[in-house]
């Protein structure tokens, strides 16, 4: 026979667990007439045990009581099946979750290397999900909740592309489109897929802490087209815009965008 004291110190619960098992009735120790104290034997601790890895399953308490009075194999299987079904949804959300996180922690990579310059690269393939009205069209995501591969409400602005198109008199189509990137090559796309083989790539600085509360879509526009005057590329007049990361300087918001021009 054991004490509670002796249970919680080789099984790691607290005292507090263990009594609140005894109030719910899920461990039912016997009590010492002699000095009042509650002795648990082999199979009060078993109980312990199994109730323990019921609540690390996340199975609430009520369910467990449940489960003490009467279950089935049926029962408890179907009960395990339900389990198995979230941890997997769990899994893939955090792989979700892990796979932001590293293109958060490459967008860091590319600021540092690419702010103020430009390279020539390929935009990647992109599939088109759905269209809104603005980066900031927040009555909208709703529509980039239901677009994106997010299993939880775990929208981005990353999820986002400003597309304009111009030409030598200055912007003539301004939209923004809700993207995945398309991982798997062979997957059968049937909507719209944005790429380019070729584009000079940058990135840019705008957000309250350098422009205020100012607009600076046009002036990165005419930046850009400038830079494909200087280099001698020909652009196609497209750019596209996305908000690679948001970080803060002086309690103002510091945006950091990538730019790909595709180029002929």
């Amino acid at each position: 026979m054991y004490t509670i004291g002796q249970v919680a110190k080789f099984l790691g619960v607290s005292r507090d667990t263990l009594k609140f098992y005894e109030e719910k009735g899920l461990v039912k120790p016997k009590q010492n007439d002699e000095n009042g104290y509650r002795n648990y034997n082999d199979y009060d601790i078993y109980d312990v045990i199994t109730t323990n890895f019921y609540r690390q399953l996340d199975i609430e308490v009520k369910k467990i009581q449940e489960i003490r009075k009467s279950k089935s194999i049926e029962d408890i299987e179907h009960l395990f099946i339900e389990k198995e079904q979230k941890i997997l949804e769990e899994i893939a959300y955090k792989k979700l979750l892990l796979k932001k996180v590293q293109d958060l922690k490459e967008g860091c990579e590319h600021i540092k290397k690419y702010l103020g310059t430009y390279t020539i690269k390929e935009m990647k393939p992109l599939e088109v999900k759905g269209e809104i009205t603005d980066f900031i069209a927040y009555e909208e995501y709703a529509l980039l909740k239901r677009s994106t591969d997010s299993l939880k409400e775990t929208v981005t602005l990353i999820d986002a592309r400003r597309i304009i198109n111009f030409d030598e008199k200055g912007i003539t189509r301004n939209r923004c489109v809700v993207v995945n990137k398309i991982e798997d090559a062979e997957k059968s796309i049937k909507g719209e897929i944005l790429t380019h083989p070729r584009c000079i790539y940058t990135i840019v600085e705008g957000g309250r802490w350098l422009n205020g509360e100012e607009d600076i879509d046009h002036k990165v526009e005419a930046n850009l087209r400038k830079i494909g005057m200087e280099t001698g590329y020909e652009s196609v007049g497209l750019v596209y815009i996305n908000i690679l990361l948001t970080t803060y300087e002086e309690g103002l918001e510091r945006i950091f965008m990538e730019i790909y021009i595709p180029i002929k």
